[in-house]
């Protein structure tokens, strides 16, 4: 006749969570897949160095000719901020008021919805056109968002040694680089800074241009009139066919420069060349070069003679794995090596946004190791290595699912992130401790001989399961306040309040699921000689 299995009573979840997962055969499965779904996000999550923060803004322009700063100030910038002050979601608002133009800088509030914001920006200027003054021109509504605008990797390109490499033939080379690179996955923005563009460079001399009686203004009409291949457009014919007249580009060398009229003075016309100086080069008026030097050898201080170089940016998408992009770009620049050898230039990677992220969430995920060993020693000495065993498993499980929900949450692996898990890291095994703890005390206790193992660890864990519960809850709201944090540094801690909670709620179903669970498959009832009773 079999022995009828006897019930006992559970009165917390604690106790109901142990008792239902105590002889559950997927409960060993569980554990693997919550390992095994932890291990993927942590490979899958984008990383970062720093956690992005939606920082975003916009201007407008709005282009008056021949008005002054005060005339632009009174009629356009004061009118249009008090229009954008209107619109919710806008922080700040910055007007500027020069000649001919006025802008207006506006700053949303951080964690708005760039789209919505700048569609709210948009509608707000385009219904009060009407309240613009005559001869203000269309304005330009320019939306920025920093999520794009910080390179994660800045190479600069420059002339080795022998190079015959000019600036203008250097700018062309790297362009056809940055051609490519724009087509990368998850590629944002790239940039270029310090690079010299070809163009006909006018000096004016300004003692003919007054003989003359011109002004620099009508030098710019002249030449903007024959720089840009306008074709004629005529009307449609019998047969409804447009006819386009075209006309080949005006200016194809210095003399074609030089040989424009600017002028009819005293029924002779008056030519570019009379009153300035024609040359082709560079972009003289642009000021943003760039200078690259190196050390003659490693163990010398002394530098080599400055070089012209050229700095291409790379920015990413927001949400993007930074380690991902970089290595696609890095891919791309290794295969124009050959290239680049060929002429006789060489590239340096200055910023490289992917490798420091890399190496900042591999160093702290060692750290969060070392720390788990730490604790696992230490209770080996406080309760023995079969009870830190047990504790030692939960950590990375709750860490497993932490990440997980992070991960599905749509949150990326930054310090910031990090850095919560090793800030809850030494409250996350207090549960489990607790609960190991007591099963502890009760495999010792006297008295257990006539309680089957199945009893004695749920009761346990029952036992502690209510004041457990209230400890974590108390930490928990420790926590939600920071939540609530405005401003820069409330996006920028967000990770903390976030993950923190998931981390302790985690570790109590772990520490009521597994801890016993574990115990079950460890540990054993101790022998007391004294109450054993005989076997019959």
């Amino acid at each position: 006749m079999m022995e009828e299995k006897k019930e006992y009573q559970v009165t917390d979840y604690a106790g109901k969570l142990a008792k239902g997962f105590l002889r559950n055969p997927l409960t060993a499965v569980l554990g693997a897949f919550l390992l095994i779904m932890g291990y993927l996000a942590l490979n899958v999550m984008p990383r970062e160095e720093d956690p992005q923060i939606a920082i975003s803004g916009g201007a407008v322009i709005v282009a008056m000719p021949g008005a002054s700063p005060r005339e632009i100030e009174n009629i356009i910038v004061n009118p249009l901020e008090r229009k954008l002050r209107e619109v919710k979601g806008i922080e700040h608002v910055y007007g500027m008021a020069m000649d001919n133009v006025g802008i207006v800088n506006v700053m949303y509030y951080i964690g708005e919805d760039r789209e919505d914001s700048n569609l709210k920006l948009y509608d707000k200027v385009m219904q009060n056109m009407d309240k613009m003054p005559k001869g203000v021109m269309q304005p330009l509504i320019k939306p920025f968002d920093i999520d794009i605008d910080i390179p994660i990797i800045t190479v600069a390109f420059y002339p080795k040694n022998g190079s015959k490499v000019d600036d203008i033939a250097l700018f062309e080379m790297v362009r056809k680089v940055q051609q490519e690179l724009n087509a990368v996955d998850n590629v944002a923005k790239t940039t270029l800074q310090g690079a010299r563009k070809a163009q006909y460079n006018i000096e004016v001399d300004m003692g003919k241009l007054s003989a003359y009686h011109l002004s620099l203004g009508q030098i710019m009409q002249s030449v903007q009139s024959v720089a840009v291949d306008v074709p004629d457009v005529k009307g449609r014919t019998r047969d409804n066919k447009l006819v386009i007249f075209g006309i080949k580009n005006a200016i194809e060398s210095v003399d074609d420069v030089g040989s424009v009229i600017v002028a009819q003075y005293m029924g002779s016309p008056i030519y570019l060349r009379d009153v300035a100086s024609v040359t082709e080069g560079v972009d003289i008026q642009n000021f943003q070069t760039a200078k690259i030097r190196f050390k003659e050898d490693e163990n010398s201080t002394k530098l080599s003679k400055e070089k012209s170089q050229i700095t291409l940016t790379v920015a990413k998408l927001a949400g993007t794995n930074a380690v991902f992009v970089a290595e696609d770009v890095l891919e791309v620049l290794k295969e124009h090596e050959k290239e680049f050898a060929d002429a006789g230039v060489g590239y340096l990677i200055t910023r490289n946004y992917g490798e420091r992220a890399n190496e900042a969430v591999n160093e702290l995920m060692q750290h969060l190791v070392i720390t788990i060993i730490i604790i696992a020693l230490m209770l080996v000495f406080a309760l023995g290595w079969k009870e830190s065993l047990i504790v030692t498993f939960t950590v990375p499980a709750i860490l497993a699912i932490t990440l997980f929900i992070a991960y599905l949450s749509g949150q990326t692996i930054n310090r910031i992130t990090l850095f919560a898990f090793l800030l809850s890291l030494g409250l996350l095994v207090d549960a489990a401790i607790i609960v190991i703890e007591n099963i502890h005390r009760h495999l010792h206790s006297h008295g257990i001989e006539d309680k089957e193992m199945d009893e004695l660890l749920v009761e346990a864990t029952d036992e502690i399961g209510a004041p457990t519960n209230i400890a974590t809850l108390a930490i928990i709201l420790t926590m939600v306040p920071m939540a609530f944090v405005g401003g820069m540094m409330g996006s920028f801690m967000k990770p903390i309040p976030y993950n923190v909670p998931v981390a302790l709620i985690a570790s109590l179903f772990v520490a009521y699921i597994f801890t016993p669970y574990l115990s079950l498959k460890l540990l054993k009832k101790p022998e007391h000689g004294h109450h054993q009773k005989e076997a019959k």
